[in-house]
């Protein structure tokens, strides 16, 4: 993407709109010799009489050079965006032929109006006030407005989306997105309208790189960005205008997904370049949904690892609603519920480790208990009463009781980085009802990247890792001491250490324990590079990798048959979540959480 964040300041972003065309010194000199000739025509007048060439309007610096003062133009209407909903004005266009040749200058102007005279495709002649908008030019205070009859609409300018396109001098313009574009966010879809297009997928630096300056600037980039809107100004479309035919549990657009054929008008709004489409592009399920992942051949043991997105259950009864972090309604809690049920169980897993449960004891009404309820009956939990610290949130542990049995006692530790605040990690070791080798199942979860509260070190270092790495480090360093001091188990295969870091792959986090012998096995079976990355479990503003991992033992990791993630969740709209209006009934997996769940298979 061209520009980024400030809204308020155009940049010229490019040397030439078109391949091919003459050195931008002499183009420039040449049109500001023909500037200088033209008058500034500002009377109204009749159609064909002297009137400011639009690419004067615009100029090509970062703000237009005749701001504030009243003009007359020419041109074709190009986009109306007068409707309701819409934008209240119209995108209008130098016609071909009376185009600059100054590819520093934009051939058109968003024409802010109520009057409703003029039609796509017709010449207009109009005066009115120039103006900067937040960074985009318009004309503004419009007064004889006249319609000068058909004209021919401009030529839509080829682009390609990259840090070097000219935006800033293709600004109102018609153009056409010559390659097909990926989506990688649609955080706005249901709020505004908008999916966020770029090249291709873009995967968080720290996930292929190590913490420091590069990752950091390479966090920071949004190259080759631009959004789709939808051509209106109103809050909460509906329906969703995307993908065509509106959002739905069964017609969704997810992450990945590429579109095209995208032309129309490039505009400038809210802090990003954005395509106003003249008609809907065409959705290529790139992306599609897949089944639970099946158990490969020679596996034993199916471990499954999910961040329930705050799972609360109220009282437990049908009421205390809404909860501090969960459902805001009884019927939202069974809906969130029941997509997680299907989610949870479609992989037919042995051991569930889970984070972002409510914390509140283990009683019949309790939210671990009632979701034992909900995945069947030969399901049960570990329970670690008084240890489970004074987060609202905590992590815990399901398992078949028909395919293993817990081996010894559960443990959680409450002491360093945990004795006072963070939610203590669990630990239990479980065999196979018909082995004698055991595993350990170790689950934290790790403090977020939020940085509201950070202070000193725990502020963001500008290296790629976001806020509270230190405190992460430091929690890291205390779970492998804290299992290394296990006592030991006869017939141990190893240890499993799978649950929520809040750290990417090559975060220094996740460096403590494989410096300690403990290996991801996602990334170890399916490593990302910056552009390939199949196995992922979360996206954030447009940029995928795993904060979830199944961190392997070295003994443990040559049993490993597979290690995958599902993707269910991080590419589905967040507008199908189970608090949505629009998917309110879903008994799927999709959308049951924020996190993909990881998977892992192991032989023993």
């Amino acid at each position: 993407m061209a520009v980024a964040g400030n809204r308020h300041s155009k940049r010229w972003q490019g040397s030439a709109r078109l391949a091919g065309v003459k050195s931008l010194a002499l183009l420039a000199a040449r049109s500001l010799v023909l500037f200088l000739l033209t008058p500034l025509a500002s009377a109204g007048g009749s159609c064909g009489e002297a009137s400011t060439p639009i690419a004067r309007v615009q100029g090509d610096g970062e703000t237009s050079p005749l701001t504030g003062q009243t003009v007359t133009v020419e041109g074709i209407l190009t986009l109306d965006a007068r409707g309701e909903e819409g934008f209240r004005g119209f995108y209008l266009q130098q016609p071909d032929d009376e185009a600059d040749d100054n590819p520093a200058t934009s051939e058109a102007l968003f024409v802010y109006t109520h009057r409703r005279q003029g039609t796509q495709g017709q010449r207009l002649r109009l005066t009115g006030e120039v103006r900067e908008f937040h960074g985009l030019t318009e004309l503004v205070k419009i007064r004889n407005l006249i319609v000068c009859g058909p004209g021919t609409l401009p030529k839509a300018t080829v682009i390609e989306p990259s840090a070097s396109v000219p935006y800033e001098a293709l600004e109102n313009m018609r153009v056409t997105v010559a390659s097909p574009l990926t989506v990688i966010d649609s955080y706005n879809l249901a709020q505004f309208g908008e999916l966020t297009l770029a090249p291709g997928d873009q995967v968080i630096a720290t996930e292929y790189l190590p913490p420091g300056p590069k990752a950091g600037k390479l966090d920071d980039s949004v190259s080759g960005r631009i959004t789709l809107d939808d051509g209106r100004g109103n809050r909460n479309p509906r329906p969703v205008p995307w993908p065509p035919g509106g959002l739905r549990i069964d017609n969704t657009v997810r992450m990945g997904d590429t579109l095209r054929d995208i032309a129309g008008v490039l505009d400038f709004r809210f802090g990003q370049w954005r395509v106003q489409p003249e008609s809907p592009p065409e959705f290529i399920a790139s992306n599609p949904r897949e089944p639970a992942p099946v158990r490969p051949d020679g596996a034993t043991l199916r471990v499954m690892t999910l961040n329930l997105a705050n799972l609360f259950n109220g009282d437990g009864r049908g009421g205390d609603y809404p909860t501090p972090r969960g459902a805001t309604t009884e019927s939202a809690y069974r809906q969130q519920q029941a997509r997680l049920v299907s989610a949870l169980t479609a992989p037919d897993p042995d051991i569930l480790a889970v984070s972002e449960l409510e914390n509140d004891g283990y009683g019949r009404h309790s939210a671990i208990a009632a979701l034992a309820r909900a995945l069947g009956p030969q399901w049960r939990y570990i329970r670690t009463p008084g240890q489970d610290g004074t987060d609202a949130i905590r992590t815990a542990l399901y398992y078949r009781q028909d395919r293993v049995i817990p081996v010894g006692k559960a443990g959680r530790l409450t002491s360093g980085p945990f004795r006072t605040r963070g939610r203590p990690p669990l630990v239990q070791a479980f065999r196979l009802t018909n082995r004698k080798e055991s595993l350990r199942v170790a689950v934290p979860h790790l403090k977020s990247k939020s940085c509201r509260g950070a202070t000193g070190p725990d502020r963001n270092q500008g290296d790629g890792q976001g806020c509270y790495a230190h405190r992460r480090i430091r929690a890291a360093e205390a779970i492998v001491d804290w299992l290394a001091g296990l006592p030991g188990q006869p017939e141990l295969a190893g240890t499993l250490i799978t649950g929520d870091f809040n750290s990417y792959t090559r975060e220094t986090p996740l460096d403590v324990f494989r410096q300690r012998g403990y290996t991801s096995m996602v990334a170890s079976h399916h490593p990302c590079t910056p552009r390939n990355c199949q196995h992922y479990s979360y996206r954030y503003k447009g940029q995928k990798g795993s904060l979830d991992h199944a961190l392997a033992s070295d003994r443990l990791a040559p049993r490993v048959v597979n290690a995958v993630t599902w993707r269910i969740n991080a590419d589905e709209p967040r507008a199908l979540g189970y608090q949505s209006a629009i998917a309110p009934d879903s008994t799927g997996p999709w959308r049951s959480s924020d996190h993909n769940p990881v998977i892992v298979d192991l032989r023993l």
